[in-house]
């Protein structure tokens, strides 16, 4: 079966919708076992790999241990050519004592020490789509647009784009972005998937959902492309197949409506012989506007379950719920 690809208008990336995540690359996997993973998502027909500099300082003693991850595999396989290649600066600080995201670090001076850092644990010349992790909304979306394009001229960044950001502040990104002749922002990483429409507030209030009126900026902007993350519900779903109500309680998930949700995921996996990684995947492609979300393998196997939502024929009625 011929898989179906996404491209970004006004660029040249193209890959296919499901990007591979790395927030616990150097905790569940690193080595000769990240090699396998890396590998496995490529010859599966993946691209797109999404990193951060932040991923994974809550965990010392290392520093920006998965961008390391990434680095190695890249240095080892010589497939830098093969990826697109995403990594995010401007995170707050979450390797200092008391870690607080509320606690800007998006200066000029935060955005060029943490791309120079990036660029050297990952051992590239240049990131594919380089992002804002956060906003600040105490400076303009000019100066942040400005910062960016510097660092597009530099030849350090080929693309660029923000994560978290509200639609209002994107809208006006692009409006500066058009006036200035810049190509502006090329993507969006914001929290949507299954069970998002239900759920209960994340204790970060800093991570922005994708709503009703950022599911309509996407649908009216092509050019920019929603990633979502927290794509599998962090395993909500899962738990709830595997081991009933009880062990799910805890979640933010954990509401009536999801609850129903759960059902109609049972009810999926029968109906197509789906895995529940395929079926919660699967809901990615039924929206009305392109989208590739971002998954993060715990193993080998779970990643090359999760590439086969591709191969199943969900329809949109089927998450109708």
């Amino acid at each position: 079966m011929e898989r179906k690809m996404v491209s970004i208008p006004d660029t040249d990336l193209e890959f296919l919708p499901f990007g591979l995540g790395t927030a616990d690359a150097g905790l569940l996997w690193d080595g000769a076992e990240a090699d396998r993973i890396f590998d496995a998502f490529l010859d599966n027909g993946g691209s797109l790999i999404d990193t951060a500099h932040v991923y994974s300082d809550w965990v010392p003693p290392e520093i920006a241990r998965a961008e390391r991850v990434v680095g190695d595999w890249l240095e080892r396989s010589g497939k830098r050519d093969q990826v697109v290649l995403i990594t995010k600066g401007g995170h707050p600080d979450m390797a200092c004592e008391h870690p607080d995201t509320h606690k800007s670090r998006m200066t000029k001076a935060d955005m060029v020490s943490d791309l120079d850092s990036s660029l050297k644990q990952l051992r590239t010349d240049h990131i594919d789509i380089y992002f804002y992790h956060r906003d600040d909304e105490t400076q303009t979306v000019e100066q942040l647009v400005d910062v960016m394009e510097e660092f597009h001229q530099q030849g350090k960044v080929r693309y660029y784009a923000c994560s978290n950001w509200s639609t209002e502040r994107m809208r006006a990104a692009d409006e500066y972005a058009k006036s200035k002749g810049y190509r502006g922002f090329v993507a969006n990483q914001a929290l949507l998937n299954l069970g998002y429409k239900y759920m209960n507030p994340l204790a970060d209030d800093t991570m922005v959902y994708a709503d009703a009126e950022m599911q309509a900026y996407h649908d009216e902007n092509r050019g920019n492309l929603l990633m979502p993350f927290m794509g599998v519900c962090s395993g909500f779903f899962h738990r709830y197949v595997a081991e009933g109500e009880d062990a799910v309680k805890d979640s933010p998930y954990y509401t009536e409506g999801n609850l129903r949700v759960a059902k109609r995921v049972v009810e999926l996996m029968e109906r197509y012989g789906a895995t529940v990684s395929q079926v919660v995947l699967g809901f990615f492609g039924q929206q009305k506007f392109p989208c590739a979300p971002l998954y993060g393998p715990r193993d080998i196997e779970a990643l090359e379950d999760a590439m086969k939502a591709f191969d199943v024929p969900f329809t949109a009625e089927d998450y109708d719920i």
